[in-house]
């Protein structure tokens, strides 16, 4: 009797040992959608920045300090900076060289703007 109970807890260690190796390794967390970034401040601050630029743009046309010509190239330029907004926000993580990169041509569009709503070119 004593073989057989031997034998018998050894088949089922067996059993039980081979069930838990075959379970599955816990899965990691999904990547984040578009929708849920990990950088949620960098975009937002981007964004914020990008509607202030667009709206003085669009006070210097309504005051006359833009001309058509000034207005088309800002906008063509805004919308570039949309662009590379988009394409850093596209893989769900802003970096801080992208952030970098985005905020220095937000810079220069700023100086362009101020540049042009003063300089002595009106609407007439």
């Amino acid at each position: 009797m004593n073989l057989r109970s031997i034998i018998l807890t050894s088949l089922g260690t067996l059993l039980l040992g081979g069930a838990l190796v075959a379970q599955e390794p816990p899965q990691p967390p999904p990547a984040p959608t578009p929708a849920q970034t990990t950088t949620p401040h960098r975009e937002a601050r981007m964004e914020r920045r990008a509607t202030r630029q667009q709206k003085r743009i669009v006070q210097g046309v309504k005051s006359g300090e833009l001309t058509p010509r000034e207005t088309a190239r800002l906008e063509r330029q805004e919308g570039r900076i949309d662009k590379d907004i988009a394409k850093a926000e596209a893989d769900g993580k802003v970096t801080k060289a992208e952030a970098r990169k985005i905020q220095r041509e937000q810079n220069r569009e700023s100086r362009r703007i101020r540049r042009q709503k003063h300089d002595a070119q009106v609407v007439k």
